[in-house]
């Protein structure tokens, strides 16, 4: 398997960088996206790199936020036949509600889900999008404390509830040196989503968790904790970065040490 970076918050090179994540990867002769960042910035890089957007058979939106899905109508500029398979739980209806900063809007640009309606899969349950290839919902139950303490929300029948993050999935990779997960923000917790796929693949060992952890917002102390939970479940290594934030990607560093590395425009991976 392999994965490239095509857009993340931080650049090593000559990549473009901004706030989001767009990831290119290769499985057993398919070649995926997972998200298109916050703009077609992912596709000016895509290009520098050699990567040809019209080869990807198939679309991931990790979940319903604007710094991963915002570039949607760039890649279908560029790709006429790659379907996006999106969470069931997705709509346009995520908002960011800080303590003393106005509502704010942080969904799926309005409009896009009707007006690519023709682009865009819906999915339940556990989803093998090719053989070895397995979209995952959360399995958790009470992610919506993790959103209430997050301040993030969604508005259904006009009511502002604490997301749930039943639109969130992770998409999962049976490779021969374990399971490898991306899971882009990894709203629901990193540790959960570990879990998550453990139990719903037992005995199988997982190799690697690639995603941002939604950390830049956390005192050190939680960050500490994750951490050791994020050890005690026996993975063997984390890729992280976007919303991680640069603290807590210190304090990652300092507790799981080779374990875990910074993420970037332009990273590959290769398992």
């Amino acid at each position: 398997m392999y994965a490239k970076i095509l857009i993340d918050n931080i650049t090593k090179n000559e990549w473009l960088a901004e706030w989001g994540l767009a990831v290119y990867i290769e499985y057993e002769g398919h070649k995926l996206l997972l998200d298109t960042g916050t703009t077609g910035k992912f596709t000016e890089n895509a290009d520098a790199m050699g990567i040809d957007l019209k080869d990807v058979e198939a679309g991931v939106l990790s979940h319903a936020h604007y710094d991963h899905s915002d570039g949607l109508e760039a890649f279908f500029e560029r790709n006429g036949r790659a379907k996006f398979y999106l969470r069931r739980g997705a709509a346009e209806n995520c908002y960011s509600c800080q303590p003393g900063e106005p509502e704010k809007y942080i969904g799926i640009k309005q409009g896009y889900l009707s007006r690519f309606s023709d682009r865009i899969v819906y999915v339940d349950g556990d989803y093998e999008l090719f053989p070895g290839v397995t979209l995952l919902p959360h399995k958790t139950p009470g992610l919506s404390g993790i959103g209430e303490k997050a301040g993030m929300y969604v508005r259904i029948n006009g009511r502002m509830k604490p997301d749930p993050f039943s639109h969130e999935q992770s998409l999962v990779f049976d490779t021969d040196k374990g399971l490898v997960i991306f899971n882009s923000c990894s709203h629901g917790g990193a540790d959960n989503i570990i879990n998550e796929v453990s139990e719903t693949y037992p005995g199988k060992k997982i190799c690697a968790l690639i995603g941002g952890f939604h950390l830049f917002r956390s005192p050190d102390d939680e960050v500490r904790a994750l951490a050791e939970r994020i050890r005690r479940t026996g993975i063997e290594r984390i890729y992280t970065g976007h919303c991680t934030g640069d603290r807590a990607m210190e304090i990652l560093k300092e507790e799981l040490g080779d374990k875990a590395e910074q993420i970037y425009t332009g990273l590959e991976i290769v398992i």
